[in-house]
């Protein structure tokens, strides 16, 4: 469980790391690994991973999409063993189970062989290109013409790796603590202060790692950011249990390369049980994890901003197919249909759902690779997707010595 003990008004920490998701938590553990023992993790709500950590379908990426050289092509590559390690260390369940991805079409090739030359440049060696005949002995119920096999992929509960991750910070002597929501920072000569929902925060260095309100945080610590926070929700349906049978681990479509989500799949839980989805829908609120979720202030903020209209303007037809499978089951299982014929729409029950801190440019640019603002005493963690949770660690590490560096 996290402390949540009062603390005095003078009370002051060398590094305070906003934001008690994965990313946060795994920065917070590479300090406190590093040396730096007087750190203190803030997060907003009453517990631990409550928003993308514990909200997505915990797979281990293997790092076949990123462009190679990228941020995200780097870390994901240095963070996905280091986390089946740490996962084998700590006694968290977890799979190195593999995945497919399909072709459904000619159309498709093209980009399917680009997956082949990234996923390559990324080091993935247990990358292969397969037929569909050779793809259906691993999955028998997909459709398509080829595929690829990515041996690398796996499978985890993300919210337990989070939980894992402050044990460690505890241990050695760091602080996590839950309901402690930022209010305002200033900044001192010397110093950050934190003005908090449970009293005053001072530090050396703070960290933004708040996902969801990282460009308000970033704001509040008086920069401007040249991104903000787009929320968008992806809707998932699970498999009957008569169903399960159909998916083996993972099935991936080729995604569309303009475009930052992987697209509708079906992905095998660790914890049992097959999801099918998601989709993507702007949000109507920052934590809306449903359409009944509306704040006025969040939806007008993004109506306000230039950049999205922009982006509409461009991915208008995308968004609008998004939101047709959102309201109508028969659309997305007729998406989902796509790589599994024989699904039936009987077959899919209500899911989950998740909300993706996508950050969006002035110009319209949907950002795809990781993006960290640096400033004097200060670090913020702008723009985090997937893979974060895979590589955490590794993403981590490189904030660490972001910290570290910046305070030397």
């Amino acid at each position: 469980m996290s402390s949540n003990v009062d603390a005095s008004a003078a009370e002051r920490f060398d590094v305070s790391v906003i934001g008690g998701g994965i990313v946060g938590l795994a920065t917070a553990k590479a300090l406190v690994s590093a040396g730096r023992r007087s750190v203190v993790v803030l997060e907003a709500e009453d517990r631990l991973a409550a928003h993308q950590t514990g909200n997505n379908s915990g797979v281990i990426h293997s790092g076949l999409y990123y462009k190679p050289g990228s941020l995200k092509a780097q870390l994901c590559t240095q963070g996905r063993e280091a986390m089946y390690r740490f996962c084998q260390e700590h006694g968290i369940k977890h799979e190195r189970c593999g995945k497919v991805v399909v072709a459904l079409g000619e159309a498709e090739l093209p980009a399917l062989d680009e997956l082949i030359r990234r996923g390559s440049a990324n080091g993935l060696a247990g990358l292969r290109r397969m037929s569909i005949e050779e793809i259906r002995e691993r999955e028998p119920h997909v459709a398509g013409i080829a595929g690829l096999y990515v041996a690398e992929t796996g499978i985890v509960d993300f919210a337990q790796v989070a939980e894992a991750y402050a044990h460690v910070v505890r241990q050695e002597g760091g602080a996590v603590r839950t309901g402690w929501r930022v209010k305002a920072v200033r900044t001192m000569p010397d110093e950050m202060v934190l003005q908090t929902s449970r009293g005053e925060v001072r530090c050396g260095m703070l960290v933004n790692c708040a996902g969801l309100q990282s460009d308000r945080i970033a704001r509040m610590c008086g920069l401007h950011p040249e991104v903000q926070i787009v929320p968008f929700r992806g809707e998932y349906y699970s498999l009957a249990p008569a169903a399960h049978g159909l998916c083996r681990n993972l099935i991936y479509p080729v995604p569309d390369p303009a475009f930052p989500f992987l697209g509708v799949h079906f992905t095998r839980m660790i914890g049992g049980g097959v999801e099918a989805g998601p989709n993507a829908v702007l949000a109507l609120a920052r934590e809306a994890y449903s359409w009944r979720k509306i704040s006025p202030g969040d939806l007008a903020e993004v109506l306000g901003f230039a950049g999205f209209w922009k982006m509409a303007r461009r991915y208008w037809r995308v968004g609008a197919g998004e939101i047709r499978r959102s309201l109508s089951k028969r659309a997305f299982h007729k998406a989902l249909q796509r790589l599994m014929p024989e699904l039936k729409i009987e077959d899919l029950q209500p899911g989950g759902a998740g909300v993706r801190a996508q950050a969006l440019e002035r110009s319209g640019k949907l950002v795809d690779d990781f993006r960290i603002q640096l400033a004097p005493r200060m670090v913020h963690v702008l723009n985090s997707p997937s893979p974060a949770c895979t590589a955490s660690i590794a993403i981590g590490q490189h904030i660490a010595r972001c910290v570290m560096e910046g305070s030397a």
